[in-house]
């Protein structure tokens, strides 16, 4: 298989002996158990820190936290990648520094459409769940290339996009409410959704082949990279919506 999850790649589940090392095997319903409780820590320091900004209106009261989020979270990030059996500690500590920049952003440029956002994500993620296992999408090896190269695309795209913008060179036509704009969100929103079928195959691969119980919380961590993707992805496209109304 393959996957454009920086978490997840083709030797993710496959340890070899761990199992009896490490007691009982993960199982995909452990799994969604995990992603939950990571949800749950996200929703917490999200609202946290969007009270915070609500009490103040200030930018530069959160704006500390937000950057603690950033960099903490992408520190953990690394932490769990390379140290998968460290995932039942660091990936909820993940969750609740993502929450930090999730809950900052959305309150300071998206407080509008936060809301819709967050119940936006969590129905698709539901829905595509849903999908999965009753066999309605599955990961197909077309499926997997097409959703793989897609993602590549837009990676490159936005890459370019923040070169250019070092040379002050904007692309409105895109990241604006035209419907070129819009058009162009809802087919990254499209995406970014599919990317959440191919880790629930890596999901379901990891349970088949024994993998140990520690990596529900290794699943769950890389269920919550590509959920963080689709939150922005959602802002981006209600903000642009928003602002024709």
């Amino acid at each position: 298989m393959r996957t454009t999850n920086p978490a997840f790649n083709s030797s993710t589940f496959s340890l070899p002996g761990a199992r009896g090392a490490y007691g009982d095997a993960m199982t995909i319903n452990g799994t969604i158990m995990k992603t939950v409780i990571l949800l749950l820590c996200a929703v917490f320091s999200a609202g946290w820190i969007w009270q915070r900004y609500a009490a103040t209106q200030d930018p530069a009261e959160v704006g500390g936290y937000i950057t603690i989020g950033a960099i903490g979270g992408l520190i953990l990030a690394l932490v769990t990648v390379f140290k998968k059996n460290w995932a039942m500690v660091t990936a909820p500590a993940y969750a609740l520094l993502e929450g930090l920049v999730l809950g900052g952003v959305s309150a300071i440029a998206y407080r509008g459409v936060a809301m819709e956002a967050v119940a936006l994500t969590f129905g698709t993620a539901f829905c595509m769940l849903i999908a999965y296992r009753t066999g309605l999408i599955r990961a197909t090896q077309k499926f997997t290339l097409g959703v793989v190269a897609a993602t590549g695309g837009i990676a490159l795209f936005y890459v370019v996009s923040m070169v250019l913008g070092m040379f002050h060179v904007n692309i409105p036509f895109v990241f604006g409410n035209s419907t070129f704009g819009i058009v162009f969100s809802l087919v990254v929103v499209g995406v970014a959704a599919l990317n959440l079928i191919l880790d629930f195959a890596y999901i379901e691969q990891g349970a088949a082949q024994g993998a140990p119980r520690y990596m529900e919380w290794y699943g769950a961590f890389g269920l919550m990279v590509t959920l963080v993707w689709l939150y922005l992805e959602m802002l981006r496209l209600l903000s642009k919506l928003n602002s024709r109304r």
